[in-house]
């Protein structure tokens, strides 16, 4: 199973971007994915996920009401969408794929990770 991130670059605060994360080699309607970030000297931190279905999404209190995670299960494809970009935003951004129920908050229980993109918030 493939994850492949893009979408990521340099914004102004209070801007939006877009990420994309296409996956391939897998079934991926039977996966519930998931959006971690990383801050240059910090540890991975959730940020949202979303069920297999894509009825469910689940958010971190920093980023709900400004990101939006989406599933288009017939293109293999999690979107992320972020809105109202603070600097504190500024992170390489991972998405994850996993197979079983569980905490949708812990890194640990994903299966498959794509390679990051970088997101730059400028203030």
């Amino acid at each position: 199973v493939q994850l492949q991130a893009s979408g990521g670059g340099l914004v102004q605060a209070g801007g939006s971007l877009s990420l994309s994360c296409a996956v391939s080699g897998g079934t991926f309607s039977t996966y519930a994915m998931g959006w971690f970030r990383q801050a240059p000297g910090k540890e991975r931190e959730f940020v949202t996920a979303i069920s297999r279905t894509g009825f469910s999404t689940y958010y971190a209190e920093a980023v709900e009401g400004r990101f939006t995670i989406a599933k288009d299960n017939a293109k293999n494809t999690v979107y992320l969408q972020m809105n109202s970009l603070k600097a504190e935003d500024t992170a390489v951004y991972y998405c994850a794929a996993r197979r079983r129920a569980g905490s949708y908050r812990s890194g640990g229980e994903y299966d498959y990770w794509g390679q990051g993109t970088l997101v730059t918030v400028s203030s």
